[in-house]
């Protein structure tokens, strides 16, 4: 949210041009080191490990690099045990992800009170890194609360159709579509994984 703010302001500031100033977004985005989602520069060559709910990875796949990795997490309920299954595996998974230098990761989330009820939020996501390249990006699609779309994607077509297709112009780089949001950002550097390559 921060990142839209960001943008918007730059956009509706008085120095702000009238016309659709690609450059302008650009040079704006440059200096706060956000950008829009891109795939990482390593997915052509990920070996994908799949699991489903509440599947912890295996051991071996510490350090594995890069590690590419995709979650089921349709199953958080709590009338069958669901969240708890889920929250159990969470420690693993984060163990396997924080111990490589690039990873990439899909998953698909949702979260209701009762098996087959309409899910109180729900949404598919990509996250990466690539400490090596310092960058990281997230994409957030089909993000949903109670059903109802929520992402950049809707603030776009709102503005849109709202009269503002300059501002709309230049979200639409960070979400389309709607219950869409992504971003690569900048990472700090890394020293273990500078050393690595």
């Amino acid at each position: 949210m921060s990142v839209t703010l960001g943008v918007c302001a730059t956009v509706l500031s008085p120095s702000a041009s009238a016309a659709p100033d690609r450059s302008a977004a650009a040079a704006t985005t440059s200096a706060s080191s956000v950008a829009p989602f891109v795939e990482p520069s390593f997915a052509a060559t990920c070996t994908w490990h799949e699991f489903g709910e509440g599947e912890q990875p295996p051991l071996s796949l510490l350090f594995v690099n890069p590690l590419c990795v995709e979650y089921s997490k349709r199953d958080i309920t709590f009338d069958d045990g669901g969240a708890l299954t889920f929250l159990l595996a969470e420690p693993s998974r984060f163990a396997a992800a924080l111990s490589t230098c690039r990873y990439y990761q899909k998953d698909h989330w949702s979260v209701q009170t009762t098996t087959g009820a309409t899910p109180l939020v729900a949404w598919d996501g990509q996250y990466w890194w690539n400490k090596v390249a310092q960058k990281a990006g997230a994409r957030l699609t089909n993000f949903r609360i109670d059903g109802v779309p929520v992402g950049v994607g809707d603030v776009v077509v709102a503005l849109r159709a709202g009269g503002f297709p300059n501002v709309a112009d230049v979200l639409a780089a960070y979400g389309q579509d709607p219950g869409e949001s992504g971003a690569t950002v900048a990472l700090p550097f890394d020293l273990y994984c500078a050393v690595l390559g």
